[in-house]
């Protein structure tokens, strides 16, 4: 006996609500080409990805808005223009998934506003499954975090203010 084909809300129903591995592109060109927003169509589906306060959404047909990213993280009331060039800033030394706790659900090392000690962890660069501390170069208080829990970051990037 032979199969009708699927009727098309039929397979709209089968078809995943969201492409993760789509976001994760879409958002990974965000950040290499400093855009704040793309948005693409494919297969009748829209995804749209904007960067405001560090998070990503994405919309599909008559689906409510889905939240690519937890809550931003709250930065110091004076946003610094340039972060790599102030005389506080923590960078990454390697490629790799930066983690602002030691595990998913986890508060977080540090936060904005935190008095660090030099040496202290402040967030773990994941790179080749391997979980590397950074720790705080110096003393003084944290003003401002400058990337989101799980976000892919390069080397020498900007993670964080401490004073």
């Amino acid at each position: 006996m032979a199969r009708e084909p699927k009727r098309p809300d039929e397979a709209a129903r089968t078809r995943p609500a969201v492409d993760h591995e789509l976001i994760r592109e879409l958002a990974n060109l965000l950040d290499e080409t400093g855009l704040t927003e793309i948005e693409i169509e494919r297969d009748g589906a829209r995804v749209r990805v904007v960067r405001q306060s560090q998070t990503a959404a994405a919309v599909a047909p008559g689906r409510p808005a889905v939240t690519g990213a937890p809550a931003p993280i709250p930065v110091a009331e004076s946003t610094i223009a340039d972060p790599a060039n102030h005389p506080g800033v923590v960078t990454s030394p390697m490629v790799g998934t930066a983690y602002l706790g030691p595990e998913p659900g986890a508060r977080p090392f540090v936060e904005v506003g935190a008095q660090v000690r030099a040496g202290q962890t402040l967030l773990i660069v994941e790179a080749m499954k391997t979980m590397n501390q950074i720790p705080a170069p110096r003393s003084g208080r944290v003003i401002q975090i400058l990337i989101e829990d799980g976000q892919p970051v390069e080397f020498g990037e900007p993670l964080m203010i401490v004073e």
